[in-house]
């Protein structure tokens, strides 16, 4: 059987168990009753947006930082980015041999639209050996409607960077940014170039 299919089918089984709990033992947050709906779709206008006041205690919640640090990242990402129309509030497995591979599971928040469960899934170019767990905030740019979230992402290559104890990089395609946020061993889970694939559904096969 083909060795990288063996690694993959290994990673898709941590990230399913994996993205249960954290190590601390705190869970994603519960799925929606609903997920997802027949309001997922693009609408007239502009999708409206966060402010840094709404997001930092999410985030300091979340990932369990402090309210300066999540202040301080988003201080930083507010910056290059300005206002985001979305979040998703997940958490990720991620495991390498030398081309590491990257699952993850998680809600994609945006005002007055249904609250989506979404996938994501892709390989890393780094040295993570073995694997790891960790909950990640991710900041989303000019995503319109909730369904625009379902394509690949490639790494922004050079953006990764260190403030306030939480790693930061980004990810782009079509127009849409995505600034995810990591805290503790989530922070060298961020910091390798590939790409990512979201979808509605876990795939096991990530390339």
């Amino acid at each position: 059987m083909d060795r990288r299919f063996l690694i993959a089918s290994g990673l898709a089984a941590l990230g399913t168990s994996a993205c249960t709990t954290t190590g601390s033992g705190n869970r994603v947050p519960p799925e929606p009753a609903a997920v997802g709906g027949p309001d997922t779709g693009p609408r007239n206008g502009p999708a409206p947006t966060y402010t840094s006041e709404e997001l930092v205690n999410r985030v300091s919640d979340f990932l369990g930082v402090t309210a300066e640090a999540a202040g301080g990242a988003i201080e930083r990402i507010f910056k290059d980015n300005g206002r985001p129309t979305g979040y998703i509030a997940g958490e990720e497995a991620s495991g390498a041999i030398t081309v590491g591979l990257k699952y993850g599971r998680g809600l994609l928040y945006m005002k007055d639209r249904p609250t989506m469960q979404t996938y994501w899934q892709g390989p890393t170019i780094g040295w993570d050996l073995g694997g790891n767990a960790s909950r990640v905030f991710t900041l989303c740019y000019d995503l319109q409607y909730p369904d625009a979230i379902f394509r690949r992402f490639p790494g922004v290559e050079g953006s990764a960077y260190l403030v306030g104890g939480l790693g930061v990089n980004y990810a782009r395609a079509d127009g849409i940014t995505l600034a995810p946020m990591r805290a503790g061993v989530g922070l060298r889970l961020g910091a390798n170039i590939g790409y990512l694939s979201y979808s509605r559904e876990q795939n096991a096969w990530p390339f």
